[in-house]
């Protein structure tokens, strides 16, 4: 049964950028070997990938000859995560107004000039 939920959790969100790095598929050992110290449990890592699933974020399949291992592959990209969570963020602080979350960043992130200048760039070059 699948979950309804669009958002990750830390943890998630960390084993979907080792699979997104990995591109093609991992099995949960892959995923474990990718992990920085310190690992998790296998079972950990098993019981997210599950989760996942069920939220819809990943598939899996099974490799000829590779026994009852699953290859788990992103059905989200990076980019599209990416999008979908600061619309999220656009409409959920800032009323959906892109004027106020880009002012929101220039502001609190205590930009140089020059890094204005390159924003400026970019909306008029």
């Amino acid at each position: 049964m699948k979950r309804n939920d669009n958002t990750l959790t830390k943890v998630e969100f960390e084993v979907m950028n080792i699979l997104w790095d990995i591109q093609g598929g991992a099995c949960a050992w892959d995923i474990l070997d990718h992990y920085q110290e310190p690992k998790p449990a296998y079972t950990t890592i098993a019981t997210y990938l599950k989760v996942l699933y069920e939220k819809g974020f990943l598939d899996f399949h099974k490799d000829k000859g590779q026994g009852k291992t699953h290859r788990y592959v992103p059905l989200v990209t990076r980019a599209e995560y990416t999008r979908r969570t600061m619309q999220e963020v656009k409409r959920n602080f800032f009323g959906g107004s892109v004027k106020h979350m880009l002012s929101y960043f220039v502001k609190e992130e205590n930009l140089s000039p020059e890094e204005v200048k390159e924003l400026l760039e970019i909306v008029d070059p």
